[in-house]
């Protein structure tokens, strides 16, 4: 499921929307050819044990220098995640939603 889901969100950044989305489709290509991100796939592995559900939107934006990952999750419960990464490296920068807390984890833990 997560792969043809992978597959559609690929699908999905190549149609450009506006003026300079080739632009844009080409800059992050380049990044990922000069190891300045981490392949979707990789990233989708390292979080989807710490915030399991299904991916519903990734996108990946240039934030003051760094590459950001922006990922939606919808939560088996019907909860919406919003994860923000490090495109480099797959940190969690920030993590917005109800019960953000990762898998495995009871309140007050992280």
């Amino acid at each position: 499921m997560r792969s043809m889901l992978g597959v559609a969100v690929v699908a999905a950044l190549l149609v450009p929307e506006v003026a300079g989305a080739d632009d844009d489709h080409e800059l992050a290509r380049r990044a990922l050819e000069a190891g300045e991100v981490l392949p979707l796939r990789a990233v989708l592995e390292r979080i989807g044990t710490q915030y399991p559900g299904e991916i519903i939107e990734v996108e990946l934006e240039r934030d003051d220098g760094r590459w950001i990952y922006e990922i939606k999750v919808l939560r088996r419960g019907g909860g919406l995640l919003k994860l923000e990464l490090d495109a480099s490296d797959a940190t969690v920068l920030g993590v917005k939603g109800r019960d953000v807390r990762p898998a495995g984890t009871r309140a007050g833990e992280r």
